[in-house]
């Protein structure tokens, strides 16, 4: 029997779609959902199709909803439409995206697609064909004018709307240096492409790798590299592989992953300059310590940037940190003030969790774009009452040196862990970590099985270290600091002008 677990859900809502008897091309379309989304793989046949006659009222003519606009044809844009039409929206859907393909699967991109198991092309997300869109690819959004509602594209076409979901994502921080950045050899992983040109080059054995940045997107290439037999090393400023995301006490523990692997992992230093050769070839790295690399390859893992600035005239609050948002996914203006026709979704959205002291986060996860793009559909099409909010617990994983590394909550807000189960040195373990007294994440490595479990802890704020017993048998918890190292905050600049309640006003000036 071959099964997909179903991708639309979190830890436990799972579901497996079971065939006893697949043909080839159904058991080869199993293989390659697992393969890409060992969580959350991809529902290959669905049994309702969108023709119109989904279970959800067919509400756009009486709130006056004819015309959505989504703006980002990637996984949150087209969650949010197979959403609209299943809940029954029956008008004029339109899928605006800068790249010239459907949508696809960024999740295999830094695992799967470089090692060669899976082809750049063959990534592409399930697609109804019943969701009866208007697709505009290969034509990106250059500007928002809310008063008229409108969209403007490359080129001078106009797309006006009376919804307007915002999913444009990111894309991968450059290089800062841009002659560097153009040596041949340089590369960084976000989209398709990307994937494709380093899977090729990766493909001719090059002498040496080098990945700058130890986050989730640098750990996974350095472990392809390792797959593939390649001779890599790894620069990270940060104290160990994985810091900012985990905290440095797990990250040593990621740390061993890679020395075990053959990594040569270098952390506390930085890449101070790329060099190429006469004929524009990358040649060497010169770092921080004085040392030089000699490299054929760099892989710049360096974070990633919201794609906001087609939005920098439109009096959204949107920059650096996103695109800032209620927790029904509703945009706010610079004025502070919620948007009723504009709504943004996934990685590029900003919003506030009540888990996490209403702190307002951007997550760059497959499953809050998922989640918070059926949020934002059923939102875009209900009356206020109706309203959902967004409040589910972020789900993360990341597949590398032979290891499943999974985590719910948010590791970065905690300020102690402890080891509940498993053992580090075996690299099988449960982490938990906790602020104030109460549990706010948990990462496993080859322990994933024990997620929904410590979730349901968090949405209980059960108490930090829990209280219990663990199947290891132990009577007493030892917590060490999780080393989270306190990210950046946001900052805006804005001007205020007029001087009565109806004339004052916020400009944002500065959002960077």
């Amino acid at each position: 029997m071959f099964a997909a677990p179903e991708v639309f859900r979190m830890p436990g809502g799972e579901a497996l779609l079971y065939e006893p008897n697949p043909g080839d091309e159904q058991r080869q379309k199993v293989l390659r959902a697992a393969a890409a989304c060992p969580v959350r793989a991809i529902v290959l046949d669905p049994e309702e199709q969108h023709t119109g006659s989904a279970a959800g009222p067919r509400v756009s003519a009486a709130a006056g909803v004819d015309r959505i606009v989504i703006v980002g044809a990637s996984l949150a844009g087209l969650r949010d439409a197979d959403t609209l039409r299943r809940e029954g929206f029956a008008g004029s859907l339109t899928l605006i995206g800068d790249e010239p393909y459907a949508p696809y699967d960024r999740i295999p991109l830094s695992k799967q697609v470089l090692t060669g198991w899976v082809p750049a092309q063959h990534t592409a997300l399930p697609r109804s064909d019943g969701l009866d869109a208007d697709w505009r690819l290969g034509r990106p959004a250059v500007g928002l004018d809310r008063h008229g509602k409108r969209v403007l594209l490359a080129g001078g076409e106009e797309v006006p709307f009376d919804r307007l979901l915002i999913a444009t994502g990111v894309r991968a921080q450059p290089w800062p240096n841009a002659d560097e950045a153009a040596l041949d050899g340089v590369y960084t992983v976000r989209s398709r492409d990307d994937a494709a040109a380093l899977r090729q080059r990766l493909a001719d054995h090059p002498g040496h790798v080098l990945v700058i940045g130890a986050g989730f997107i640098g750990s996974e290439v350095a472990s392809d590299c390792r797959e593939l037999g390649l001779p890599v090393t790894v620069v990270d400023r940060g104290p160990a592989p994985l810091a900012g995301a985990l905290g440095a006490a797990v990250g040593r523990i990621a740390a061993r992953l890679q020395h075990d692997a053959g990594v040569d992992l270098r952390c506390g230093v930085s890449v101070q300059a790329l060099e190429g050769d006469s004929g524009g070839r990358l040649r060497r790295a010169l770092l921080s310590d004085g040392s030089t690399l000699d490299v054929d390859v760099a892989v710049t893992a360096l974070g990633a940037k919201r794609n906001v600035e087609w939005l920098a005239d439109s009096g959204l609050a949107s920059g650096r940190w996103g695109v800032a948002c209620d927790a029904g996914c509703r945009v706010f203006d610079a004025n502070g003030l919620v948007t009723d026709d504009i709504f943004v979704a996934g990685d590029v959205a900003r919003f506030p969790h009540p888990v996490y002291d209403y702190q307002f986060m951007a997550l760059e996860h497959w499953g809050n774009a998922v989640d918070q793009a059926e949020i934002a559909a059923h939102n875009m099409i209900s009356a206020g009452p109706d309203h959902w909010p967004h409040v589910g617990l972020p789900v993360f994983w990341s597949s590398q040196f032979g290891v499943e590394i999974k985590s719910i909550g948010v590791p970065t807000f905690a300020d102690e862990v402890v080891v509940t189960q498993g053992s580090t040195a075996d690299r099988r373990f449960v982490a938990v970590y906790g602020r104030r007294g109460r549990i706010t994440a948990a990462v496993t490595f080859d322990q994933g099985m024990w997620l929904q479990f410590y979730g349901r802890l968090i949405e209980r704020a059960a108490p930090f270290p829990p209280r219990m017993r663990t199947v290891d048998g132990r009577a007493t918890l030892q917590p060490v600091p999780a080393e989270v190292r306190p990210g950046p905050s946001p900052q805006a600049t804005v001007v205020l002008t007029g001087h009565q309640p109806s004339e004052r006003r916020a400009v944002l000036v500065h959002a960077d």
